[in-house]
């Protein structure tokens, strides 16, 4: 192998090869951007892959409530007897305004829907959905025997062991087009 000869630069081209510190900084400052971009789809991927879910039978969730407990789920079928509730306040005082409640139906299955209202502002919203309409709905279900609160006729109110419901709060309605 030749034995190479030592690169001689003069001084104004080694003054050239060197990085502009202002071309430096627009480097750093473009990969920042670059990776901050990246970071935001890798976050958006997973939230698009939970919308983007299998719907899971009302069925299922009516058999085994506490496996779904706390879940977010994405149920299809027939909206049922839509029921816009009064306003209503939580325990902070805040008034909540143009919550609704609605059934679900999926062949012989039905789940209670409960569409929170926008709090600590007076808002006129109508419901989205109107009966008969074929939606699929994203979910939060709250089985019964956990505790906590449901949404009813007279506002939210606390479960007790002996009442069996399962409810589904609503996070997104999407109509099905056929």
């Amino acid at each position: 192998m030749p034995k190479r000869k030592p690169l001689r630069v003069s001084y104004e081209e080694h003054a050239r090869m060197t990085l502009n510190p202002k071309l430096f900084l627009l480097m750093i400052r473009r990969a920042t951007h670059c990776l901050y971009y990246l970071a935001l789809s890798l976050s958006i991927m997973p939230s698009a892959l939970v919308w983007g879910e299998e719907p899971t039978s009302i069925q299922q969730i009516l058999e085994a409530p506490k496996i779904y407990h706390l879940r977010h789920v994405t149920v299809r079928g027939t909206v049922r007897d839509v029921q816009p509730l009064a306003p209503y306040t939580l325990a902070n005082g805040d008034p909540c305004y143009g919550a609704y409640l609605f059934r679900l139906e999926e062949d012989e299955s039905t789940l209670s829907m409960a569409v929170l209202g926008i709090c600590g502002r007076p808002v006129v919203r109508d419901p989205e959905v109107e009966d008969g309409d074929r939606v699929e709905v994203s979910v939060t279900i709250q089985a019964p025997s956990h505790g906590g609160m449901v949404l009813s006729f007279k506002g939210p109110k606390a479960v007790t062991d002996e009442e069996a419901v399962v409810q589904a709060v609503v996070d997104r309605i999407l109509p099905i087009v056929e």
